[in-house]
């Protein structure tokens, strides 16, 4: 258990490390056509209230000061709404072919990722520049088979520590039906030098 736990903590440190070092150099080297709400693929919906003066990993990528991570990118992930003060997201993903099992839907590895992309950006949202939250563990129960197109993601920080918070959320379809659920656990710690 202890040799299992140092691996996570190895896991996590290394994660950190990658996301630390590619934060400090999209500081010093614009990101080619950043503008304000668009980073090379339609990041938010500009009729939403970002407030792009705010500071931290979540605000500095919709700013365009960040590049976004590749895998929101891949996932085509798209800002609806965002209420740090509540702890409330809710964001969309394009849910393309290249996503599908030999069944035709989107594979549950995929589904997973767009939940935990949308879980961690509720709590990373609220967090002060300097600070992230890594994913510790994520338990998703898959509801329906999903189809290749746009999906919903909602998020909501259900219980928020000094370090541990416990988040929630849901994924649907466009008709509104639930796709699959997941709760997550997240650690805030430093964004590492």
């Amino acid at each position: 258990m202890i040799h299992l736990a140092k691996k996570l903590s190895g896991m996590v440190e290394s994660t950190m490390s990658r996301v630390s070092a590619r934060h400090r150099a999209a500081q010093r080297e614009p990101h080619p056509g950043r503008a304000a709400g668009f980073v090379g693929t339609r990041w938010f919906n500009p009729s939403v209230n970002t407030d792009t003066q705010r500071q931290g990993l979540f605000w500095d990528v919709l700013a365009g000061r960040v590049a976004p991570p590749p895998a929101a990118v891949t996932l085509g992930w798209e800002l609806l709404e965002v209420h740090p003060e509540q702890g409330t997201i809710k964001v969309a993903f394009r849910a393309g072919e290249q996503f599908v099992n030999p069944a035709g839907v989107i594979q549950g590895g995929f589904l997973a990722a767009m939940l935990d992309d949308t879980l961690g950006p509720a709590l990373v949202a609220t967090l002060p520049e300097g600070q992230f939250a890594p994913t510790l563990d994520l338990h998703v129960q898959f509801l329906r088979p999903a189809r290749p197109g746009r999906l919903i993601g909602t998020g909501r920080i259900v219980q928020r520590g000094k370090d541990v918070c416990f988040l929630a959320g849901e994924l649907a379809g466009t008709d509104d039906k639930l796709v699959a659920t997941a709760t997550a656990t997240a650690r805030i710690q430093p964004v590492p030098h």
